[in-house]
């Protein structure tokens, strides 16, 4: 007889992804469960132990803005903190730190233990449940009920979160050797996949790797490069004033000729090139073989060896993710300066996997097919540890507002986060290889900086009760001293006008406006921050706030679920098609899809207008 278990949301894995997502669900009062095949596993680096980095930085600090645990995660474990790109502006500067792997995944498990209304358990989902229902979006008749668990027992929920990472049906491999694996020594989710296809959902497969890492004691550090950590670690966490921890370097080293050509002597045992691996890898991310093959030309490509652990010899070789064989990789090692004795404590290896397609969502992440399912992280076709976290957290929000036939989904747009041209960009264009996060993805990146992340998403998520008093008091006090520290400004001048004005100056620092008003040396430095940048990028922000304005506009035209392109004919062919495949919610979404010209918005404009005076 079948054992039920109730619960309001079941997050299914506890990745980046997940664990974000049952953290979400439960800070709004829902009673959630999150499944893990393996509780040893909760949070797991599974490549590189790293969090940040231009663009996804950006994301963790919205995270963070939000409520997440990620930020406060890497400030609490974190080995060496860079901020990326000092030497530009502000809006294209990323944070991005070192982890503890293990210590990082402990501390996220022990955040997720500790959260009241979450529930922790290892089992391993083998199904999801659907029943049939009417529901007003075109091809969604059933709803999910729930899932199944190895040893038949029953997970019931109204919302369900599917977090599979690359489990569904993974398929690892190290040269011709290949093995099912949702990751190296652990079981694949392969009836996952087949419950999802069953109930209509379409699958389709990516590619993925990682390097090899080496035993630290083995690596001649005098023949490579060092590289600090930043003298004054900036925290991820706006809950934190500082990181004071003794910081580890990380070492660069670099390929070479020889090595190039000893690779390219080799493609024929490389599942890349001998036709064993079809589906496509990470763009931004390739392994080795295929820098090599892409880059003929480059004589040398950087290689950063980044520790994993304060307790741990082993260290990742960042630059170097490959599916050659054992004894390719043996060599290979070998064969780069500082390398030539290093010992390989874990071997390289690519997976394949399925992911659902994304324009198979709403933006919510709901899945348009099945009410009250939703996907998130690496089964949205994304990369990275940060993108997951993000869609989880987005993910288990709705999950938990949909319990409430009255709530809107919380759904973060282009102008407000880097989260929401994530999930525009999904939803809208959907993916054909994974993807990853950038600051070229945002038209509006001059507002949208990693500094301001808690003055853009802090009032959305206490609003919605995502964050708590303390997080919103310490807002509200910041932005009290901005105002007064800029009012202080506007209104002291000397003989060149205000000191506001001159702060404007693109030469101007806040030490030269102390050396003016020495009373300025009492402002906090987030706060002096903040008012620098304000002033200094006032008339670019006001132009990106005037084109906010006009595409808000369009998105205030309204596009009705049951509306059907099929019957307009005027429309072209292909945008017949693809507004079919995509199902924008408004005209400003309708735009941004890939091949949409502003003549197919006009007709489309004609049409609504039309069947709104019918």
């Amino acid at each position: 007889m079948d054992s039920f278990y109730d619960y309001d949301v079941v997050v299914v894995g506890a990745g980046h992804a997940g664990t974000e997502a049952a953290l979400a669900a439960a800070r709004l009062g829902a009673k959630t469960v999150l499944l893990t095949a393996n509780l040893d596993t909760v949070a797991q680096m599974s490549c590189n132990p790293a969090i940040g980095g231009v663009g996804k930085g950006h994301i963790v600090r919205e995270i963070d803005a939000l409520g997440g645990a990620m930020g406060r995660a890497i400030d609490a474990t974190g080995i060496q903190f860079r901020m990326l790109n000092v030497r530009k502006g502000p809006a294209m500067q990323g944070p991005r730190a070192q982890a503890d792997k293990r210590r990082y995944q402990d501390e996220i498990k022990r955040i997720v233990e500790e959260q009241p209304n979450l529930h922790l358990r290892q089992e391993k989902v083998i199904e999801v449940l659907t029943e049939s229902f009417s529901n007003e979006f075109p091809d969604c008749d059933q709803q999910i009920i729930g899932v199944r668990v190895v040893g038949d027992a029953i997970y019931r929920a109204k919302s369900v979160v599917l977090c599979c990472g690359t489990f569904m049906r993974g398929l690892i491999h190290i040269g011709s050797l290949q093995f099912p694996g949702g990751r190296a020594s652990e079981a694949p989710a392969n009836r996952i996949s087949e419950s999802l296809l069953k109930a209509g959902i379409q699958l389709s497969r990516f590619k993925t790797g990682t390097p090899a890492r080496l035993n630290g004691k083995t690596i001649c550090y005098s023949r490579l490069e060092r590289q600090d950590g930043d003298e004054t670690p900036r925290p991820f966490s706006f809950l934190n004033r500082k990181i004071e921890i003794e910081q580890i370097p990380c070492w660069m080293t670099y390929t070479n000729p020889a090595l190039h050509q000893f690779i390219r002597d080799n493609f024929s045992r490389a599942p890349m090139f001998s036709g064993q691996i079809s589906s496509t890898g990470p763009r931004y991310c390739p392994s080795i073989e295929t820098k090599i093959d892409r880059f003929g030309e480059k004589e040398r490509h950087q290689l950063y060896l980044e520790p994993e652990s304060r307790t741990t010899n082993e260290v990742y070789i960042n630059g170097l993710s490959t599916s050659f064989p054992r004894d390719i990789q043996d060599q290979m090692i070998r064969m780069i300066a500082g390398l030539e004795n290093a010992q390989i404590m874990r071997y390289a290896y690519a997976i394949e996997y399925d992911y659902a397609p994304p324009h198979q969502l709403k933006a919510s992440l709901e899945t348009k097919k099945i009410a009250g399912l939703f996907f998130a992280g690496q089964l949205n076709g994304t990369t990275g540890y940060e993108e997951a976290g993000a869609q989880g957290l987005i993910a288990g929000t709705n999950a938990a507002f949909r319990l409430n036939s009255n709530a809107e989904p919380f759904i973060p747009t282009r102008d407000e986060s880097y989260i929401g041209v994530m999930l525009d960009d999904l939803v809208t264009r959907s993916v054909d290889e994974p993807y990853r996060m950038f600051t070229s993805r945002a038209e509006y990146r001059l507002l949208l900086r990693q500094d301001n992340a808690d003055r853009r998403l802090t009032p959305l998520a206490y609003r919605i009760g995502l964050v708590d008093d303390v997080r919103w008091n310490r807002l509200q006090f910041k932005e009290k001293s901005i105002q007064e520290t800029q009012l202080l400004l506007n209104s002291t001048h000397d003989a060149n006008g205000s000191l506001l004005k001159f702060l404007r100056r693109p030469e101007t620092d806040w030490a030269a406006m102390i050396e003016r008003l020495p009373v300025l040396r009492e402002v906090d430095s987030e706060v002096a921050e903040q008012v620098s940048i304000d002033a200094k990028y006032a008339g670019y922000i006001e132009r990106q706030e005037m084109e906010i304005e006009r595409q808000k506009r369009l998105a205030f035209r309204k596009i009705p679920a049951s509306f059907s392109y099929r019957d307009l004919i005027h429309l072209r062919a292909e945008a017949k098609e693809k507004l079919e495949k995509i199902r924008p919610v408004d005209l400003a979404q309708a735009s941004r899809i890939t091949g949409i010209t502003p003549a197919d918005i006009a007709v489309l404009l004609v049409c609504l207008e039309k069947r709104s005076l019918e």
